[in-house]
Order: C-alpha cells, then sequence, then structure tokens
C-alpha cells in the first residue's frame, strides 16, 4: 500500500497531478479541493495517498489531507460508491462539509453532487453515519469564514476566455451538464479571475457549505 507520496509537482490539473519522486513520475488522481491546496508547479508536495488495484487498471489516488484520504476509504465502502464517485463526491465537499451534512442529515446538499441520486444520498447518510466515528480526533471544526469548497492555493492562469474555458471544461468532467457548468461560471465570473478561482467559487454556489 502506498500510503504517502513526496515529491516535485511536475504537473497539475484538475483531477490529477504529476509528482516526481526518486527519479518516477507518479500520476495522482485527486479531487478538486486537493487542486486547490496545490502548490506551483517545480515546489515539493505532499500527498495521502490511496493505492487501489483492479483487474483492468491500477490507480493512486492522492489527498491533501489524512482526513480526506480516510473518508475517501469509507467511502468506497458504501454500496454502489466507487473511486469515481467517491471522488467527485470530494471535488464538491471536503472531509469537513460531507461529515456536516451526515450529522445534519442533509441529503439535499448531496442530490446536487453529480452522479449522486435521491436513493444514493440516503444511503450514504445511513452507511455513514455509524463510520464516520471512525475518524474521530480527526474532524476539526471550522468558522464560517472558512468552510466553502476546498481553498486555493497557487494561482491559475490570469483571468479571461481561456480561465473561464478551462473552469467550464473541469465542471464538465466533473459530471456538470454544459449548460449547467456554463451557468454556474458566469455567475461567479469576474475580470483576472484564474480557473482555480472560477472552479472553486461555482463549486461553493451549486453546493452550498
Amino acid at each position: 500500500m502506498i500510503g504517502r507520496i513526496r515529491g516535485i509537482l511536475v504537473e497539475k490539473a484538475p483531477g490529477q497531478a504529476l509528482v516526481e519522486c526518486a527519479g518516477l513520475g507518479y500520476e495522482v488522481d485527486i479531487p478538486y479541493t486537493t487542486f486547490f491546496h496545490l502548490p506551483e508547479t517545480g515546489d515539493e508536495v505532499t500527498l495521502h495517498t490511496h493505492f487501489a488495484v483492479r483487474e483492468d487498471a491500477q490507480s493512486l489516488y492522492g489527498f491533501a489531507s489524512s482526513l480526506d484520504r480516510d473518508l475517501f476509504r469509507l467511502l468506497i465502502k458504501v454500496n454502489g460508491v466507487g473511486p469515481k464517485l467517491a471522488v467527485g463526491i470530494l471535488s464538491g465537499l471536503d472531509a469537513q462539509q460531507f461529515i456536516r451534512c451526515v450529522e445534519n442529515r442533509d441529503s439535499a446538499s448531496l442530490v446536487k453532487l453529480p452522479g449522486v441520486g435521491k436513493k444514493t444520498a440516503e444511503r450514504l447518510l445511513i452507511e455513514m453515519a455509524d463510520r464516520i466515528g471512525q475518524l474521530e480526533g480527526q474532524f476539526v471544526p471550522t468558522s464560517p469564514e472558512t468552510t466553502g469548497v476546498g481553498q486555493p492555493g497557487g494561482q491559475g492562469p490570469a483571468g479571461g476566455p481561456a480561465a473561464t474555458e478551462e473552469a467550464e471544461a473541469a465542471l464538465i468532467a466533473l459530471g456538470y451538464k454544459p449548460q449547467e457548468a456554463a451557468k454556474a461560471i458566469s455567475k461567479v465570473a469576474e475580470e483576472g479571475m484564474s480557473s482555480e478561482t472560477l472552479i472553486r467559487l461555482a463549486l461553493r454556489n451549486m453546493i452550498p457549505a
């Protein structure tokens, strides 16, 4: 099991990071909440990881915190929730926000996530209610000022059409319909915003904390 990786961040994009460690480049699948925490390329980065082996693929998933990684491991144990959906859930809600949804039985926020229907949301609330106790000691309550869909790390490209298009493409890759993505980005777009900021604010509006 590969539980953590530390190395130089060679490339980063919404959903994936390339980390060079001891001369090897590791492609790591990441949720958007982790993407917002990544440093600039060329800097050192540490990710808490989960190594998944299937008959047709081997995948390394990375997370900014051990809490996010441990929650991911609990999510993929839920019936009907695979790694892809678990990453999607943690792209829209970080671990602390998800835990609050479970504690408050907030299915409304869960069904706004791509791939999570009403039945899946109810299943998550029921099954995770008994499991989040395993995360005891890692959950740190946050103030309203620090809640939201991730916090930005390094800034991406300067704002403009390229940043807007990249942000829309990222939301579509997450599972939102093109019309939903375009509408969400247009609501928050301001001159000079990076694609990271656009994605973060759009997700925050689509899935309120």
